[in-house]
């Protein structure tokens, strides 16, 4: 029976792969810094981990009681929205800290007991922000582009160890809390020079037909970035990553 790692489980596009695999017979490890048992329907092939990907010692705790695993998803991560001007240096390294930091030593640590069995597969969860340049978004866009290039270098890392790397791209998902979670951790970072600018920004309205990313979207471009050996290295989940890709290329 597969096992399967997923960080940031407790909501979300994480809670939704979770669920996602469990209906498929894998067995699922979701990891989240306060665990709660009643998210997810019970069941033998269920083990739920607390796990707070900036902190080494957690990171090592949760491997360590997770065993060995098949594949691990990469999904814990926070938005962080306001003009660079007006959001500190402190609150930057804090999401990078989360987004990039946290993907890479969870990875880390998990890669020697890949290694060893000589498969697995990584799944980092990116952003389509990378695909189209958007105002207040620029801290959080730097540290979902640092974790895209860090994923293709660690690709040909681990492919002579049988490890796959892939990237899973979702869109905006207006169902998450993203963007309430993202304006609260710029902590007002909107100078009173954009706040006119910024007012506008945040008020648009998409022009329909309006095309959004789903928690289902997501995992189900999990579940092909898993189980498929010939998917591609980006795989953008829900129709406006879709769209954006396909104009990108």
């Amino acid at each position: 029976m597969k096992t399967i790692l997923i960080t940031g489980s407790s909501s979300g596009f994480g809670l939704e792969t979770a669920r996602y695999f469990l209906d498929r017979d894998w067995t699922v490890i979701a990891t989240m810094r306060a665990p709660q048992e009643d998210l997810l329907p019970s069941s033998e092939r269920l083990r739920i981990i607390e796990l707070d990907v900036t902190d080494a010692a957690s990171i090592a705790r949760a491997v360590q009681e997770a065993g060995p695993i098949d594949a691990l998803v990469n999904n814990a991560g926070a938005g962080l929205m306001g003009a660079l001007e007006g959001v500190s240096i402190d609150a930057i390294r804090q999401l990078f800290e989360l987004n990039t930091f946290g993907t890479m030593a969870v990875t880390q640590a998990v890669l020697p007991g890949l290694r060893a069995q000589g498969s697995g597969v990584i799944v980092n969860l990116s952003s389509a922000v990378t695909l189209k340049p958007l105002p207040m978004l620029s801290a959080y866009t730097a540290s979902k582009a640092a974790v895209e290039a860090f994923s293709e270098d660690l690709a040909l890392e681990v492919e002579p160890f049988g490890i796959r790397v892939r990237l899973v791209i979702p869109g905006r998902a207006p169902e998450t809390s993203f963007s309430t979670t993202a304006r609260a951790r710029s902590q007002g970072g909107v100078p009173e020079a954009y706040a006119v600018w910024a007012k506008q920004v945040f008020s648009a309205s998409p022009q329909p037909p309006v095309e959004i990313t789903t928690a289902s979207d997501v995992a189900e471009a999990v579940w092909r970035a898993v189980t498929e050996p010939s998917s591609p290295f980006r795989i953008p989940a829900g129709e406006d990553a879709v769209t954006l890709a396909a104009g990108a290329v």
